[in-house]
Formats: structure tokens, C-alpha cells, sequence
């Protein structure tokens, strides 16, 4: 019969390999053999989730957190889940509960605020990242995620400088720069729209959307080899379900193209 140490081993060995199945089937094993142990709980919602199995990975941080109500962790995952399954009260929930344990947690008002932003309540997201940043100035991602909602309440400038200000505190942010290059393309300033994203993809090549947003500047600017590129470049690295329908729309596009070289 496996050892707690050997099914632990086990399971984080098949995790880091992308056996997630397999870690999941060690990871139950570990929660049936000590299921007062919190880790267990916590590694096999881990698994479960990169599984894609969802629900059963939110029931089973749910189940460590009646071990641990305080894990601040552990909360975040749940959240995290919840918020991708489409839930998001019960995410936004979840979070409050964070600051509930401590006040002092600028991520989770973060969080709450790309709640709010996904559901298009820019108010009360702008009000989550400014509320944020009252605990933590400098915090990057809440600068960003802040440019984007004033962005979405048509507040150009106040999103322009909001962007300006997160790459003041991290010159090195990729994620500012491809906002930047966004807002820049859809108020037409291409030029500037491409070299953000160039910039961006500098800094990080995984940035997939950049490589569209990009390939869109340069069409726009009739850089046609330049935009195919781009394009191939969004095809070869985005492979996420949830692109599917873009995935399709620029194979056409890049068919139509290619025809013109």
C-alpha cells in the first residue's frame, strides 16, 4: 500500500510531466488515506483543474477550506475557479471573504474588479481597482486592469494616463503595453498601435492577442506581408478553445491574404 510520502511524490511528479490524470488518481489516494490533510484537497482541485474538470476542482478547494477557513490561497483558487466557470457572485463572493480574513489583500479587490469588468459593470470595477490601489500604488496589474475600465466608460485620456503610469512603475510590463497598443489601434493611431505591440511581444512572446492586434495595424496600414506574419504567428501559438471562432476568421483572412502576395 502507498505511503502519504509516496503518493505526494507521485502526484507532483505527474503534475509537473502533464500527466494530470494520472495526478488526480494519486492525489484521491492521498485524500482517501489522510482526509483531515489539507494539501491533499488543495493538490487534487490543482489537478482537477488543469483536467479541465472544473466543478469537481471548486468541491475540492471547497472541501480543504472547511480545514482551513483561513487559507487566503486556497480562497483565491476557489475564486479563480468560480469566476471561470461563469459564476461570478459567487466569485465575487469569494473574495470578499479574502478581505474579510485580511483587509490588506489589494489582489483580491483586484480580482473583484475583473469581475465586474467581465460582466461590463465598469463602475463598480473602476471603484474595486482604485480601492486596490489605495493599498498598493505601484501594483501594476491594477493600474493596467484600471486603464482598461476608465477605457471602457469612454474616459480616453484618464485610461491613457492610467496606462502611462503603470509603465512608469514597470517599463518591463508587457501586458500596459499591449492595453496601450488596444486603445491606440482603436482610436486609430496605428503606428503607435504596432509598436506597443512590437514592444510587448518583446517582452513576451506568449501575448497572443498581441500578434493579432498587431497583424490588424498592419493590414490597416497596407503592410500586407507583415500582417500575414502576424496573423501565422496568432495561429501557431493561440490554441485555447475559446479562441475557436477567431482562429477561423483569420485562417479566411490570411487565405484572402496570401492570394494578394
Amino acid at each position: 500500500m502507498s505511503t502519504v510520502e509516496e503518493l505526494l511524490h507521485q502526484g507532483r511528479e505527474a503534475m509537473d510531466q502533464g500527466e494530470f490524470s494520472l495526478a488526480a488518481k494519486h492525489f484521491r489516494q492521498l485524500r482517501d488515506l489522510a482526509p483531515d490533510d489539507l494539501e491533499s484537497h488543495f493538490l487534487l482541485g490543482e489537478a482537477l483543474a488543469e483536467k479541465g474538470e472544473l466543478e469537481q476542482a471548486a468541491e475540492s478547494y471547497r472541501r480543504g477550506l472547511e480545514l482551513a477557513p483561513s487559507d487566503i490561497e486556497g480562497r483565491f483558487a476557489l475564486g479563480d475557479l468560480l469566476f471561470e466557470l461563469g459564476r461570478a457572485e459567487e466569485a465575487v463572493s469569494a473574495y470578499r471573504k479574502i478581505l474579510e480574513i485580511d483587509d490588506r489583500q489589494a489582489d483580491a479587490w483586484v480580482s473583484i474588479g475583473l469581475v465586474h469588468f467581465n460582466q461590463e459593470r465598469m463602475e463598480q470595477a473602476v471603484e474595486a481597482y482604485r480601492k486596490a490601489l489605495a493599498l498598493e500604488p505601484g501594483l501594476v496589474f491594477a493600474l493596467t486592469s484600471l486603464g482598461d475600465a476608465l477605457y471602457g466608460q469612454g474616459e480616453n485620456e484618464a485610461a491613457l494616463a492610467t496606462y502611462r503610469k503603470a509603465l512608469e512603475c514597470d517599463p518591463q510590463d508587457a501586458q500596459a503595453h499591449f492595453s496601450l497598443a488596444e486603445m491606440y489601434y482603436d482610436t486609430g493611431d496605428l503606428g503607435a498601435a504596432e509598436a506597443e505591440c512590437r514592444q510587448a511581444l518583446r517582452l513576451d512572446p506568449g501575448l497572443t492577442y498581441a500578434y493579432l492586434t498587431l497583424g490588424n495595424a498592419c493590414l490597416d496600414q497596407e503592410n500586407l506581408r507583415q500582417a500575414v506574419t502576424a496573423f501565422e504567428e496568432f495561429l501557431s501559438r493561440e490554441r485555447s478553445p475559446a479562441a475557436s471562432e477567431v482562429r477561423e476568421e483569420v485562417k479566411l483572412l490570411l487565405e484572402g491574404l496570401r492570394e494578394q502576395l
